[in-house]
């Protein structure tokens, strides 16, 4: 099938169109508390408090969890946990709130206010609530039952951001750019910068490494704690499976519609299209004669068509998408967002039996016909029956699991006595290996919590009961092994490595100053490479607007800046940079510089309007600076423990 009838995305009407809103607003939602709070005696309740304006925790969650999902659907499988951790999700949320409520406090010392109309005009411009162009209150109130959202929450929300956004426009008052600043960017932009470099690598030396049995004895008695071995810990534990307890669970009428009313995204229709189509596929960059020569073709066969010939027959035999042809031009159904844009106005606006007037999209000429269309909704409770009753029967089975193992819990906890809770719940013991804070739990998964509390469990004590995704898991203390140096034989190998890559960084270093030192010296790079025999590469060309990326070498704001902060004539670049735990000696080979004369009157106003831009959010940005310097803010420990993390 071509590329645009499926990209991976699964378009959901209402989840979409609140996507489109719900980011700013669950940060600006966290800002509607008033001082206190409303857990404000509850110090865990508190992600933070600025100015004695608390930012409750659950909205700092909702906020981590918008920008999570956020990220999660850029990047899709490359979305690893290290990526997550340099990322710094919490950090970008905790400041994001941070900001909120300090601009908060701005726009009540400026009297910054907002207008019943001002607020009426702006929810009606949010092309989530609106339908063919035009605000739909039965949308609107649809999107926000969908969240579990009141339109007086809604409004409070947006009332907000529309002050916050005041209050940023008062911030940006009198920035300006003038035609210097516009000529040093158009510089920025296009000078150009080609260095000559020499990448010193730790590998490379390693065999220069002279390594004896008392040279490793001494480095290992200096180093010891880089070999300690971290505390370990071995559990025993019972697994509470829900589905053990299916059969045990009983239920009221009442409660199948409370089931339901809860989780009606689970029972929600989709708008979707069938359609089949014919694609007189032109290329790219096609003259007009080939372009007319298509595109007569298609309306020949368009008329074929809307004069009752057999539309399955006509694609199969002339349509240039392959994949559908063999099926008569069936693409089965899609969503919207699944088509390029024309494509799916033209389906969207069709009813089952059209065939459309020709469309062209990047692709060529097509002719569809509409076969069928499902109007988005909600399954009704009757449709629904069975499913609500298996979700409520299973959401039912999970709770009785955990009051099995809380009951478990609360018996035994005082003995410590899993052998006796095992057999009063017919359930078989398990037992993990060792694993340490940072490690894996056998049969259990890498669960935080578990590790957390299993670090700090007392022999003969029970945890307290933990959900997971396979059940709940009650667990006691099998062994531990307390944190430890161990001998030097039991890690020599481990030294050996180590003192290996410490003394080869020693002489990647040495030969980088060496290099740096005989280059002041006026002699060039390339000949003091080539007696060294070190390999001389090049960047190639690259502008100030690569920083802090350097092509070829890597992240080094400070080389590019070097580099392009060198004097007319300049070559020599008088340090080492280490990048990427490699060190790297480079030099200017050619610099060319910006020809002002290409600055043309469209370019200045591109480079002006840009900079405006730039200029006024950091603006902004300067301005919270001072007020966050001029604020009491504190981090609560739960949450300073998550920025820590991504440390």
């Amino acid at each position: 099938m071509l590329a645009f009838v499926r990209n991976k995305q699964k378009s959901v009407i209402i989840k979409l169109a609140f996507a489109i809103i719900s980011l700013s607003f669950v940060i600006g939602y966290a800002m509607l508390s008033s001082p206190g709070g409303p857990s404000g005696d509850d110090p865990t309740a508190e992600a933070a408090v600025i100015n004695g304006r608390v930012i409750a925790y659950s909205d700092f969650q909702n906020t981590y969890s918008n920008l999570y999902q956020l990220y999660q659907n850029i990047y899709q499988d490359q979305f690893t946990p290290a990526l997550e951790r340099q990322l710094k999700l919490a950090e970008k949320s905790i400041n994001s709130m941070i900001d909120q409520a300090l601009l908060q406090e701005e726009a009540e010392r400026l009297l910054v206010d907002v207008s019943g109309k001002e607020l009426v005009e702006s929810i009606a411009k949010i092309q989530a609530f609106q339908e063919n162009g035009v605000f739909n209150k039965d949308r609107y109130l649809q999107v926000l039952a969908y969240q579990r959202m009141n339109s007086d929450e809604f409004e409070a929300m947006q009332r907000n951001e529309l002050i916050i956004n005041k209050v940023r426009e008062h911030l940006q008052t009198g920035v300006t750019v003038t035609d210097i600043d516009v000529e040093e960017e158009f510089r920025n932009n296009n000078d150009k910068i080609n260095l000559n470099f020499v990448s010193l690598t730790p590998a490379a030396f390693e065999k220069k490494v002279k390594i004896s049995d008392e040279a490793l004895e001494a480095y290992f008695t200096e180093q010891q704690e880089i070999f300690r071995v971290m505390e370990m810990v071995s559990l025993r534990y019972l697994q509470f499976e829900p589905q053990r307890y299916l059969t045990d669970v009983t239920f009221e009428e009442s409660e199948l519609e409370k089931f339901y009313r809860r989780h009606l995204d689970q029972f929600e229709i989709l708008e979707m299209a069938k359609a089949s189509h014919i694609l007189i596929k032109v290329d790219e960059g096609a003259d007009e004669q080939t372009r007319e020569k298509k595109r007569a073709f298609a309306e020949k066969l368009l008329e074929e068509a809307k004069t009752g010939k057999d539309f399955a027959e006509l694609a199969r035999i002339n349509s240039d998408d392959k994949a559908s042809a063999v099926k008569g031009g069936n693409l089965g159904y899609f969503s919207r967002g699944s088509m390029v844009k024309p494509f799916e106005e033209a389906v969207f606006n069709m009813k089952p039996g059209d065939i459309s007037a020709l469309v062209e999209t990047t692709f060529g000429y097509h002719i569809i016909k509409m076969e069928e269309y499902t109007e988005p909704g909600i399954r009704s409770m009757e449709d629904a029956m069975d499913e609500i009753k298996d979700g409520l029967r299973a959401e039912k089975a999970k709770q009785l699991a955990f009051e099995k193992a809380m009951d478990a819990y609360n018996i035994n906890r005082k003995t410590g006595d899993l052998d006796a809770a095992a057999a009063a719940n017919e359930l078989g013991l398990k037992e993990t290996g060792p694993f340490a804070l940072d490690g894996y739990v056998d049969g259990i998964g890498r669960n935080k919590e578990i590790i957390t509390v299993a670090h700090m469990l007392e022999e003969n004590k029970l945890a307290k009961p933990v959900v997971t995704d396979d059940g709940v898991i009650l667990f006691g203390l099998k062994e531990r092994v307390a944190s430890h140096i161990p001998d030097f034989a039991d890690v020599k190998d481990m030294v050996t490595v180590s003192y290996r890559a410490k003394e080869s960084t020693k002489l990647a270093r040495a030969a980088a100053e060496k290099l740096v030192a005989d280059l002041q010296d006026g002699s060039s790079l390339t000949k003091l490479a080539k007696r060294a025999k070190y390999t001389v590469e090049e960047t190639g060309e690259f502008t100030r607007t690569y920083s802090p990326f350097v092509p070829r070498l890597g992240t080094s704001e400070e080389l590019s800046s070097e580099a392009f902060g060198l004097g007319d004539g300049q070559t020599v670049i008088d340090r080492y940079f280490e990048i990427q735990n490699r060190f790297v000696v480079a030099e200017v080979k050619e610099f060319v510089a910006a020809n002002l004369a290409e600055l043309d009157e469209a370019k200045r106003g591109e480079l002006y309007k840009s900079l405006l831009s730039r200029k006024q959010n950091e603006a902004i940005e300067q301005h919270l600076a001072k007020l966050r310097s001029a604020a009491t803010i504190t981090i609560s420990p739960r949450t300073q423990d998550l920025l820590n993390k991504e440390k």
